[in-house]
């Protein structure tokens, strides 16, 4: 009789639970009832583990990956779902709310089975089945159990990338990766079965996936993730042949670097690494590696420098110099006018810094940059000396902000505000207040 089957969306245990199954049915294929007699274990106590209606106690997942032929997927699977269960029951006592049971549970943690998903795209193709020393053939199998495998056409994927641009912009960021996966997974694929003729283009398209996916991870706080896969993005930019994409991608990878992920030094040397690429033709991608350049010399205290470099990228910009044309609203979305507001608050030139932040707004009104744009502007009256006003203004626009969408790009900017505040007003009482407001993590859940 076939066994019941198994939907690994429902919820993060029904994940680890397919994935048992998986693991067990590929070659060489182990009984049900022999892996619960190797594993002294009741078999319909393992049926329920694959099922997702139970969770395997800690001490048993070492010797199911061993009977399981799974080469230590289950292991590192198993603790990432136990890190994931113990922050989202951070979130949740922090709200007030009673968190069942995980090894009880029958559904409700969307967050944990789709950063679980990342987790596994994480492990394919990206060179870390080889460091931990796993055989990938179980977890691609597994991998099969995606939907959507059909090879689409290129205007498909362009099409797709769209949407996942406009989701990143209205859309919680746990929710807009889950589905971001599904359709790099795809694209993967794809590529694995294309004709020459269309490498070009998936690869174009992959580049643009992968920078959307750690853009998305970079505001989820993943920030090891998100830079595996900034380097694929940068692998396939590269495999495209387009300069403009490359730079592109490059420009995109170091202002998501100034978000915590990288230190602004770092950036730095990237950003003029890339120039070496761009050569001396007039390009907009070029343009946007000079505006991560003048953010990092502005967060290094280099302010003549940041003014500087931020001239000749608006020079650069309004020659309207020829643009990336896979995703174009993601490359030219307003960078100008972002930049001129972050530069500006840093310097504290209000006016500049809330002209070019109303220009922005305008230009793109996401939930995430119109946050970032009111955090510019507590910026600015901090470094002018309005400590109390700044801090209660940052306060209340991270207050506002839905969880869900309280990122780890708008927590970096508050921190920002934060260590803009002279060295001898730590102990003020706003200063406190919005410090301890700063120590939240960002919400997962979507």
């Amino acid at each position: 009789m076939a066994a019941d089957p198994i939907d690994p969306h429902a919820s993060a245990w029904h994940l680890f639970g397919a994935v048992m199954r998986r693991c067990r049915e590929s070659e060489p294929r182990v009984a049900l009832r022999r892996a619960a007699a190797d594993l002294y274990v009741d078999h319909s106590n393992l049926a329920k583990w694959e099922r997702g209606e139970r969770t395997p106690p800690p001490e048993m997942v070492s010797r199911l990956d061993e009977v399981y032929g799974a080469g230590g997927i289950l292991t590192a699977l198993y603790g990432t779902l136990v890190r994931l269960n113990a922050a989202a029951e951070s979130d949740r006592l922090r709200a007030g709310r009673y968190l069942e049971n995980p090894a009880y549970r029958n559904g409700d943690d969307d967050m944990e089975r789709r950063a679980a998903l990342q987790f596994l795209a994480g492990l394919t193709g990206l060179g870390a089945l080889d460091t931990l020393g796993i055989s990938g053939e179980p977890l691609r199998r597994f991998l099969e159990l995606s939907p959507d495998q059909a090879n689409r056409a290129i205007e498909e994927w362009e099409l797709a990338c769209a949407d996942h641009l406009h989701a990143l912009r209205t859309r919680p960021p746990a929710q807009v990766a889950a589905d971001l996966l599904i359709d790099l997974l795809a694209v993967r694929r794809q590529l694995d079965t294309s004709t020459p003729a269309d490498v070009i283009e998936l690869q174009r398209v992959m580049a643009a996936l992968s920078t959307l996916h750690a853009n998305v991870l970079t505001r989820l706080g993943d920030h090891g993730a998100a830079i595996r896969w900034w380097r694929t993005a940068r692998q396939a930019s590269d495999a495209s042949g387009d300069l403009e994409l490359r730079l592109s991608v490059r420009a995109t990878e170091t202002g998501h670097g100034l978000f915590g992920q990288r230190d602004p030094a770092t950036v730095l040397r990237l950003t003029q690494s890339a120039q070496q690429i761009a050569g001396d033709r007039p390009s907009l991608g070029l343009a946007l590696i000079l505006c991560s350049q003048a953010k990092a010399l502005m967060l290094l205290g280099r302010h003549a420098e940041a003014q500087q470099t931020l001239n000749t990228f608006r020079e650069l910009v309004t020659a309207d110099p020829p643009a990336v044309d896979i995703m174009p609203g993601y490359w030219n979305g307003g960078q100008l006018p972002n930049a001129e507001n972050t530069i500006y608050a840093g310097a504290g030139n209000e006016a500049e810094a809330n002209s070019a932040g109303e220009r922005l707004l305008t230009l793109n009104s996401d939930y995430q940059t119109a946050a970032r744009v009111r955090l510019n502007e507590a910026l600015c009256t901090v470094v002018n000396g309005g400590i109390d006003q700044g801090m209660q203004l940052a306060a209340s626009v991270i207050d506002a902000l839905p969880q869900v969408y309280n990122d780890r790009m708008v927590l970096e900017t508050g921190r920002r505000v934060l260590s803009a505040v002279p060295k001898d007003q730590p102990d003020r009482p706003s200063v406190a207040e919005f410090r301890e407001m700063l120590a939240l993590e960002p919400a997962r859940s979507a």
